[in-house]
């Protein structure tokens, strides 16, 4: 099994932060003039994270490790691997940030003045982002873009929190679980190469966070969830802008 866990990690250190890198460069070229190219690159980030994900599920059907051994069991909280108070801030904050996602995914839907402020939010980040060309536009990017959410939840849980920490403590059975789960948070953050180094990091420290959560949580399924909404907020946030914009030109009509 050593081997494999070590193919995996060197999988991980070459697919994405160089062959994403490059073919996200590639990407960006072609979408500007053939708008249609963005379901095309959405299939295929999903393909490049499900067979992973299916190799490692292959390993649970066919090989020693378990569905426990990556996280995929029921929640029990679990202070003592880390800490009464890095656990309990940790799962404090996740709800909190649970809690201000919900609002503005159901304030969306109800409340004029929450929507604008998404819509401004979206605006805000389209003109800062260094990888705004990945967002859904049409109305066919954004019934992919959900498929798209769902596949990012579930697949890289189960990659870089669930079987990376495991791999990464039966390699480095010395290493402190503190290193461990930075490691696999510094391999995520690679992951977002193609965003540029400024989210590199910031998304190394969200894999900090949701490492911490996972042990925390001991259950990496609700953290598949909670991925899934936060790039979800992201097709929100289109909608609302389309939907403001919606509205602007109604109202210049009925004046």
């Amino acid at each position: 099994m050593t081997i494999l866990y070590w193919l995996f990690i060197v999988f991980l250190i070459t697919y994405e932060p160089i062959y994403g890198y490059a073919d996200f460069q590639r990407f960006k070229l072609k979408v500007r003039s053939y708008p249609l190219e963005r379901i095309s690159y959405y299939k295929k980030v999903m393909l490049g994270l499900w067979i992973p994900s299916l190799f490692i599920i292959g390993l649970i059907i066919f090989g020693p490790i378990t569905l426990q051994d990556i996280g995929l069991q029921g929640i029990t909280i679990n202070p003592a691997a880390l800490g009464k108070w890095p656990t309990y801030i940790t799962l404090g904050l996740a709800v909190l940030y649970l809690v201000s996602i919900l609002y503005y995914v159901i304030g969306s839907k109800i409340s004029k003045k929450i929507k604008k402020n998404l819509s401004d939010a979206q605006k805000k980040q389209l003109e800062t982002s260094t990888f705004a060309d990945i967002l859904p536009v049409s109305k066919e990017d954004k019934k992919v873009w959900t498929l798209v959410s769902w596949t990012a939840g579930i697949t890289e849980e189960i990659i870089y929190r669930g079987f990376l920490i495991f791999a990464l403590t039966q390699l480095f059975p010395n290493f402190t679980i503190w290193l461990t789960l930075v490691i696999s948070s510094v391999f995520f953050g690679l992951a977002h190469t193609y965003q540029g180094i400024g989210n590199v990091i910031r998304t190394t420290l969200i894999g900090l966070f949701f490492a911490v959560l996972y042990i925390g949580l001991g259950s990496i399924i609700p953290l598949i969830l909670f991925h899934f909404l936060v790039d979800y907020l992201a097709k929100i946030g289109d909608e609302a802008a389309d939907q403001t914009k919606f509205d602007d030109s109604t109202n210049n009509i009925h004046l």
